[in-house]
């Protein structure tokens, strides 16, 4: 039985038996073999009911409709408005297959003019090998493009995103979120507000509220890029970098974290705070680097260009400094300025080495001068070739000055009251000097070694060629007495 074929736009359709229902003469009632089409679209079902009046069509068991030569939905019940050209399809499980990617849902409307299919309760979709899920959604199959949300997921065997809101291209495969999202792999969890993850290279772009957590380091920043499969982000504006692992904390304007090469770098206002139990070292410079071993454990340590450092018991700057944590050792490069209690040490190069009691040794490498300050002019003052310090219990124990070393030394006495008073100064020069400190960590004993060539003067009989050795800089107002002075210079 053929239906009404004088236009386009009426349904036409065959089925092998048909009548005219009874309670309503426009619509004829279809059985067997039923078969419909209507500009471009076809369907079969079992049985149907096609209103003549309203050009609409009612499938029922069986209903498989083709949308084009590579769009098909299978369910169990149709209604189809020839009109509007959207149909409504209703089956425990509407299946839906737009060439590589499957829709399921249990209930699909579909409009064939914006070639697009909702659902309002649940829907799965596959495409390849990754798995959406939502509660609500709409699939616009011109774009290859998913648009869901409440409840969202997307996943496939290296990842999983969670979220609320998101737009996913199936031929792209870069999912764009604008809803807190969580997007978790084997060895990273990324949170962003807003920004785009592209699945087949697990590349995340975040552009608001952005954090990844990796095997014990956390970014922070407004802007993070980020690549999953090769675990290296790149962070922009207000980043900060935790590594709980070594207990230390990156901050600047940017960062980059690179686990293959295990390093990580800070720059633009770049402050790393290494936490010692309340007595943390502040580190600034232009760029500071960390770098890693295979266990995370931290191996070493990169400063380069204004570098500055304040720690309670030391404060120091320089041009660049290199830390070796498995020596412990600090070395400082470029102008170099140590600043301990009342001490200020410099020198061409300054190495300081710790154990687990504290500083062990500092050594002075070239051009060695080390100044205390006594009163508002007076300076104790030595300095030579070279300088070490060696440390007991991290506590100042002596000191060797070696090649060509000069002093200038005031002596002092202590009353009864323990007010000290300036008796006088020594002021000579030998080969090697040493310099024994009290439980105060102030100087006790200077010996002089070579050909020592000492005169002690009243304190106020200093000649004044004398009160201040060759190349003598008291930068005192460059000395960090705080945390957030290493950003002064």
């Amino acid at each position: 039985m053929a239906g009404v074929s004088d236009a386009q736009k009426i349904i036409q359709y065959t089925s092998g038996m048909g009548a005219r229902s009874s309670t309503n003469g426009n619509v004829w009632v279809l059985f067997g073999g039923v078969r419909a089409s209507h500009e471009g679209m076809t369907l079969t079902s079992d049985s149907a009911h096609f209103d003549v009046e309203e050009n609409s069509f009612e499938a029922f068991v069986n209903v498989a409709i083709k949308l084009t030569d590579t769009t098909y939905i299978y369910g169990e019940r149709l209604y189809y408005d020839g009109n509007t050209r959207v149909l409504d399809i209703w089956d425990d499980t509407v299946i839906m297959i737009d060439g590589r990617t499957t829709l399921l849902a249990n209930h699909l409307t579909y409009e064939r003019d914006a070639s697009t299919a909702y659902y309002t309760e649940w829907g799965y979709a596959t495409s390849e090998n990754r798995l959406l899920y939502s509660e609500q959604g709409e699939y616009r199959a011109g774009q290859k493009q998913f648009y869901i949300y409440n409840d969202v997921y997307l996943t496939d065997s290296s990842s999983t995103l969670t979220t609320d809101t998101l737009l996913y291209n199936t031929e792209t495969k870069i999912a764009h979120f604008s809803s807190p999202t969580n997007i978790v792999s084997d060895k990273s969890r990324i949170y962003s507000e807003l920004g785009d993850y592209q699945t087949d290279t697990r590349y995340a772009v975040s552009y608001k509220a952005s954090h990844v957590d990796n095997e014990g380091r956390s970014i922070d920043c407004d802007t993070l890029y980020y690549r999953d499969d090769q675990q290296y982000g790149r962070a922009f504006g207000h980043v900060v970098i935790v590594d709980s692992v070594n207990d230390i904390t990156c901050t600047g304007g940017y960062g980059e974290t690179r686990q293959d090469s295990n390093c990580s770098f800070v720059t633009d206002s770049a402050l790393v705070v290494f936490v010692d139990e309340g007595d943390s070292l502040y580190l600034h410079a232009d760029t500071v680097s960390l770098f890693l071993d295979s266990a995370n454990n931290l191996r070493a340590v990169r400063a380069n260009y204004h570098v500055k450092m304040y720690r309670k018991d030391a404060q120091a700057m320089c041009d660049s400094a290199h830390y070796w944590a498995e020596d412990s050792l600090m070395t400082m490069f470029g102008s170099p300025a140590l600043w301990y209690e009342h001490y200020q040490c410099t020198a061409d190069t300054i190495s300081v080495q710790h154990d687990t009691t504290g500083v062990k040794q500092a050594v002075l490498n070239d051009n060695c001068f080390a100044i205390e300050q006594v009163d508002a002019d007076k300076f104790n003052q030595v300095k030579g070739r070279k300088g070490v310090v060696y440390f007991k219990r991290g506590e100042p124990d002596y000191a060797d000055v070696l090649g060509n070393a000069q002093m200038v030394y005031y002596i002092t006495e202590t009353d009864t009251t323990d007010r000290s008073y300036l008796l006088g100064a020594n002021v000579g020069v030998g080969t090697d000097m040493r310099i024994y400190f009290d439980s105060t960590r102030a100087p006790s004993r200077v010996v002089t070694f070579e050909n020592p060539d000492m005169q002690t003067y009243p304190v106020n009989a200093v000649p004044e060629s004398q009160k201040r050795l060759q190349g003598f800089r008291w930068l005192s107002f460059k000395r960090p007495r705080k945390p957030e002075d290493v950003f002064v210079w």
